[in-house]
């Protein structure tokens, strides 16, 4: 039983705080979709996840009603679409985003992720045709996201599907070059990707998930820099067993929320992705809950260990609420969906050379990063390479969504407005990587990788 102190505490959280469920998603398996016909598979695609996610927007809606909780966005996620492509004769993919972009539609999510490849040890003829297919996908429809995995701990780099993102990245800004090159917004780049993420963009069905399946994300981050603002000076003892027991509370919702959707829609639960998922709101800031342990900016020397006991202490926290927690599951560090990152960009205090040392020690990488349209492909690649090797070397999950604006240079700022907030062009390195890059091959992967 909840006490009256709980139950009003819990209100002051939603009401004050910014809590809230940040997503609902349903992975939905497509695997029994495959067939020789291009016309069949998508036709099959388009009718399992119309039936089975038919009711996902309205129990989302319904357990806010009831419970009082916000839940922001309703997701679905879908097995990579260049496994289920493949034995098909079709070799346009982006007809296949178009299937997946009209069924979010049918059923009124807000994205579906899904349109993905895995090339961390090599291409198939399917993953070669996704991974061109993603400027197109990507800037003709609305609802979709795409994700590609070019490096796992096990496997090494694959540093011919670096250099080929690099390129996809460059296309996608100059096809939505218009709207501030939102569809690289919508792609994301990964080392050891997580097969049971429900945020968005690297959302995608994994291969070992059962048929359906319903992972929510929460978030909070206001709630922990509220609850550190009062300790005033206290050791990192105390500010880590207050992030702990707040972590608890606020993965404890996000437990109650994933069981009563399970519950309703009668499919399995599956995990409680407990990452700080900040948002441009002033309140809701991953980058002030650093400021408030005693940063005067977040990017201040100091800020990289403030991050290590942040996502550790919620991870504890997290664990002790949950007995199943997966997806990425820290603090996020998006810059253009925090209002602390976007000001500290802006004065300068944090580049992306410090977002990359934090990368070291949360949950993803360098998230929402908005850079110079004439930044060379190339360039992009490097970075690209970078982050993939803290992954690999670390065995965590990294990724970069980084968005080249055209028109746009270091000091100006590109709005998008709701979550994705608002980008501060940010510099990066004039060095070149270009002959780097252009080796191509593998990365062979770290002795660690040897730990069977």
């Amino acid at each position: 039983m909840y006490n009256i102190n709980e139950i009003l505490e819990t209100v002051n959280m939603i009401s004050r705080e910014k809590l809230d469920i940040r997503t609902i998603t349903m992975g939905i398996s497509l695997r029994d979709c495959v067939s020789d016909s291009s016309k069949t598979t998508m036709r099959r695609i388009y009718d399992k996840i119309t039936r089975l996610a038919q009711d996902l927007v309205k129990t989302g809606e319904d357990i806010e009603r009831d419970f009082g909780i916000p839940i922001i966005n309703k997701r679905i996620s879908v097995t990579p679409i260049a496994l289920i492509a493949e034995g098909c004769e079709e070799e346009d993919y982006a007809v296949f985003a178009k299937v997946l972009d009209d069924a979010a539609a049918a059923v009124g999510v807000n994205f579906i992720g899904g349109f993905s490849a895995l090339v961390h040890k090599g291409f198939t003829k399917g993953d070669k045709l996704l991974i061109k297919a993603i400027p197109e996908a990507l800037s003709t429809t609305e609802r979709v996201c795409s994700s590609v995995n070019v490096a796992t701990t096990k496997a090494g780099i694959n540093m011919d599907a670096v250099k080929q993102m690099g390129l996809i990245i460059k296309d996608c800004a100059e096809r939505t070059k218009d709207k501030g090159a939102s569809a690289c917004s919508k792609l994301v780049v990964f080392a050891n990707v997580p097969e049971d993420n429900p945020f968005m963009a690297g959302a995608f069905h994994g291969i070992g998930e059962p048929e359906c399946v319903i992972n929510v994300g929460v978030s909070g981050p206001g709630v922990v820099a509220h609850a550190l603002k009062s300790l005033n000076g206290a050791d990192f003892g105390t500010v880590a067993e207050t992030i702990k027991k707040t972590a608890f509370k606020i993965t404890r919702m996000g437990q109650l929320v994933a069981q009563e959707a399970s519950q309703r829609l009668k499919v399995p639960f599956g995990i409680v992705d407990l990452s700080l998922a900040p948002t441009p709101a002033i309140g809701d800031s991953v980058a002030h809950i650093l400021e408030a342990m005693g940063l005067e900016r977040c990017g201040a020397h100091g800020t990289t260990a403030a991050l290590a006991l942040l996502n550790d202490a919620v991870k504890k926290g997290g664990v002790m609420a949950s007995s199943y927690v997966g997806g990425l599951s820290g603090a996020f560090i998006p810059v253009s969906e925090d209002a602390g990152m976007i000001d500290a960009a802006k004065c300068g205090a944090l580049s992306i050379e410090k977002l990359e040392a934090m990368t070291c020690v949360c949950s993803v990488g360098l998230d929402m990063i908005a850079v110079s349209g004439d930044t060379p492909a190339s360039t992009i690649s490097a970075i690209i390479a970078d982050e993939a090797a803290i992954g690999v070397v670390n065995n965590k999950t990294t990724a970069v969504r980084i968005i080249p604006v055209p028109g746009m240079k270091e000091g100006d700022v590109v709005e998008y407005g709701g979550l994705f907030g608002s980008a501060p062009i940010m510099r990066v390195s004039p060095f070149s990587a270009e002959e780097f890059i252009n080796r191509g091959g593998r990365i062979p992967a770290p002795l660690q990788s040897l730990r069977n």
